[in-house]
């Protein structure tokens, strides 16, 4: 059912009914966070500093009158309530990633004073930066240990597929926490620094060098550069 914004524009504009339903202060970064897969109430209050738990609960409660996104009971033993997006808040990503990207170049020069970005921020950073034709050959699944949380990165055959959660069986595993990955990202670590400094390890039952294979994954889905501006 669709529920008109008691603060709606009033206009025969598609635009202005996108607005109408995700315009909202923290809708969007809540549509990011789910992203990447269902998530309880403490994980998005978590992802999103700065939020008011009265103020979560009143966006999670307008999306789902939108039929944006479900709330549904997890079966035993985890038996938790998560919030995940329906096909109708799926078909953002394309959009939510477009804005993304746009927003990148607005980005500050460093993190000094700013929260670290979640995992469904980071997960967003990787989709929006992915270099398809750095694939060629590539049939990998990557997870990603980020401090407390996890992300798995799959690409096969020029395609990418990002989700929270451990992989069944993944090819190379890196654990760092997520200040360091960052940097690595945006290119002001160089992989052989983090490897030599301790900052990463890298698990590969390949036989690869460690900095070959962290390499590959930030020439895969890394920014060129620094992805922070002034």
């Amino acid at each position: 059912m669709w529920v008109m914004n008691s603060r709606s524009y009033n206009q025969f504009c598609a635009l202005a009914y996108a607005l109408d339903a995700v315009g909202e202060r923290w809708t969007l970064l809540i549509i990011r966070e789910l992203l990447t897969g269902p998530r309880r109430f403490t994980d998005l209050i978590d992802g999103l500093p700065g939020i008011s738990s009265n103020l979560l609960s009143e966006r999670l409660k307008g999306l789902m009158q939108q039929g944006i996104l479900s709330r549904r009971l997890l079966p035993p033993p985890a038996g938790s309530t998560v919030y995940e997006l329906t096909p109708l808040g799926l078909a953002l990503e394309s959009a939510v990633l477009e804005l993304g990207k746009w927003g990148s170049q607005f980005l500050p020069n460093s993190l000094e004073g700013i929260a670290l970005p979640s995992l469904g921020a980071m997960a967003l950073a990787i989709k929006a930066f992915f270099h398809p034709d750095q694939t060629q050959g590539v049939n990998e699944t990557y997870e990603l240990h980020l401090g407390n949380e996890v992300l798995q990165v799959h690409i096969k055959e020029g395609e990418l597929q990002v989700q929270q959660g451990a992989a069944q069986k993944a090819d190379v595993v890196f654990h760092t926490d997520m200040q360091v990955f960052v940097g690595l990202f945006a290119g002001q670590i160089k992989p052989e620094e983090a490897i030599s400094g301790g900052l990463i390890r890298v698990e590969s039952d390949r036989i690869e060098d460690d900095q070959v294979a962290l390499s590959r994954f930030f020439k895969i889905s890394g920014v060129p550069g620094s992805a922070f501006r002034r």
